[in-house]
């Protein structure tokens, strides 16, 4: 069963303090497909006369409205006795309501399942009004017998296919809006935890950095850090007001402190370049404030070029930032001119002498996009884009949303497909031989 919504919104012009409510029309569709499987047809076709039928077990559309199938083989009246009649009938629906309907019906291929373009009937977008019980749709003159005999007959049975689509306009009235008072300002939490670093008032500790002294609370600073957490109130706990703290920059820890009062950089920070970001995230990651490093992390993404791309790369890799270090690789495989431009500066070199695992991994992805061309079967050419390599997925349908056991033990699956899949389409990369052997020798001498 499949269900789709379209919606009409009337709104009054009018301002908010009047208190008007607004109304929408909604119609709600439900559509079902019932197969009905007539076996014994010859048999069915000698014992009825015109006029007399069969009925298929009863199925509801969206829980609400009970319908069956008619079913004549030699037609519904004598005007129709040259060909087999089918009907929507409708059988239950709630008391006093009439039933508004799409109707429409296919005769299903004996071979494949789906519909017979010659055979199908559609509903055309015809709703249909059914005012009470008993009430029906269909088509008289629907296969002529010869035909019927001739081509659609498999081990003396046929299906059909009844689409029902069922309609209902419903009216729904919101409730008057409370009258705005005043806009609520945005949470200023920020600004106060601010002016409290800034004004030092209650601070109880003094931090020593760079030579450089700053007030802090230790509430704060345990809140935001469980490594200051440790340090303040734990069995590490610093017993004096007093904390010295090695091995970092008084402006990167001024940054810091910063953002672990307000939740955010200092404006002048967000200006500056990768070194700033480096540090910080560094700092970050010491304190393990996880934000701050997520943070400087999407920074340095940002300032990826030819000459912080080593550095960053070995940064990325020392304190975890896997997002981050994939981004270096994938700019440094962008073209052999950026490759040579990142192994010509000092950053590389160290990166190569720090770290050999680095240089591994990058000579071992840059093999990875040789071998990718090696590999390649489908080419196309596309005029917008040149050469480009077309990876598509192996087609599969989808599991079936679910199913009905309809007409005579025949079921039949419904599926909630999109539409055909797109070609994933990747640019092809330069040739990096050449890059990959001044890379070979260039680490040889290094």
């Amino acid at each position: 069963m499949a269900a789709g919504q379209a919606a009409l919104s009337h709104q009054h012009p009018v301002a908010v303090h009047q208190s008007i409510p607004n109304t929408t029309l909604r119609a709600s569709r439900t559509t079902v497909q019932h197969v009905l499987k007539i076996q014994g047809y010859s048999w069915m076709s000698k014992s009825f006369d015109t006029g007399k039928g069969l009925r298929s077990k009863s199925f509801y559309v969206g829980g609400t409205t009970g319908w069956h199938i008619a079913f004549y083989p030699n037609g519904n009246r004598v005007e129709a006795d040259d060909s087999v009649s089918v009907f929507a009938v409708l059988d239950d629906a709630a008391a006093g309501r009439a039933v508004e309907a799409e109707i429409g019906f296919d005769v299903l291929d004996p071979t494949t399942g789906e519909p017979m373009p010659r055979y199908r009937r559609p509903g055309a977008g015809v709703i249909r009004r059914f005012a009470c019980i008993g009430a029906f749709c269909g088509y008289e003159n629907f296969i002529r017998l010869e035909e019927l005999e001739e081509f659609l007959l498999k081990d003396d049975c046929f299906w059909v296919r009844c689409n029902i689509t069922v309609v209902e306009f419903l009216r729904e009235t919101a409730p008057p809006p409370r009258p705005v008072v005043a806009a609520i300002p945005p949470p200023d939490w920020a600004q106060h935890f601010g002016d409290l670093l800034r004004s030092k008032q209650g601070a109880d500790v003094m931090l020593d950095v760079g030579g450089e002294t700053f007030a802090a609370h230790r509430c704060v600073l345990a809140a935001r850090s469980p490594v200051f957490e440790a340090e303040l109130y734990g069995a590490m706990e610093e017993r004096n007001a007093y904390v010295r703290i090695d091995d970092m920059r008084a402006e990167v820890f001024m940054n810091l402190l910063h953002f672990a009062y307000t939740d955010e950089l200092p404006p002048e920070t967000i200006e500056d370049g990768a070194a700033m970001a480096q540090d910080l995230l560094k700092a970050a990651d010491r304190y393990d404030m996880e934000r701050l490093k997520l943070v400087c992390e999407d920074k340095l993404w940002t300032h990826i070029d030819a000459s912080t791309a080593a550095t960053t790369l070995l940064l990325a890799e020392q304190h975890g930032c896997h997002r981050l270090r994939e981004a270096c690789f994938e700019f440094l495989l962008t073209s052999s001119t950026t490759l040579n431009a990142v192994m010509a500066t000092d950053g590389f070199g160290h990166l190569c002498k720090s770290n050999p695992g680095l240089l591994k991994d990058l000579l071992s992805k840059l093999a990875t996009h040789q071998d990718r061309r090696r590999r390649i079967q489908q080419w196309e050419e596309d005029d917008n884009h040149g050469l480009v390599l077309r990876t598509t997925e192996g087609d599969k349908l989808p599991e079936p949303t679910h199913h009905m056991h309809l007409g005579c033990s025949r079921s039949i699956e419904t599926h909630t497909s999109s539409s055909e899949t797109p070609d994933r389409r990747t640019p092809i990369h330069p040739d990096l031989t050449r890059d990959i052997a001044t890379f070979i020798s260039w680490s040889s001498k290094n």
